[in-house]
């Protein structure tokens, strides 16, 4: 199972660094409806709900039961929640400029294939008054 899960993330980022490639700055309206088309494929209909409702989506820890992490619609840390507190923020982001939209899609597949992995990768920030309130 993780490895197909694996192979469909694969399989994700290529046709989207493709469309990527392919396309113009001329061309970025396309690239944006395409990406919206990718994403409302991807995102159960709650989620997709949320995401456009609230601006972002919680996707549930695959090994931490009380763990979510809170993916922003726009470019943003992605917040980590431990039993519904904030606990601290993650930044990951692609090395090109891809739809917002695409990004979205890139976080919820990486935190649901392979969590261990995206955790590694990513850039860690204490949130200000959590390392206040532990001094």
């Amino acid at each position: 199972m993780d490895v197909l899960v694996t192979i469909l993330i694969v399989v994700i980022v290529l046709i989207l660094l493709g469309a990527f490639i392919v396309n113009s700055f001329f061309q970025r309206p396309a690239a944006n409806r395409r990406a919206g088309e990718l994403l409302r494929s991807i995102l159960t209909p709650e989620q997709y709900k949320q995401l456009i409702e609230r601006g972002y989506i919680d996707i549930p820890s695959p090994s931490n039961p009380d763990r979510v992490y809170r993916i922003p619609h726009s470019a943003g840390r992605v917040q980590v929640r431990e039993k519904g507190k904030l606990t601290m923020y993650l930044c990951l982001q692609p090395h090109e400029s891809v739809p917002d939209a695409d990004t979205v899609v890139i976080h919820k597949l990486m935190i649901e294939a392979d969590e261990e992995a995206y955790l590694q990768k990513a850039n860690r920030f204490i949130p200000f008054l959590l390392h206040y309130a532990d001094s």
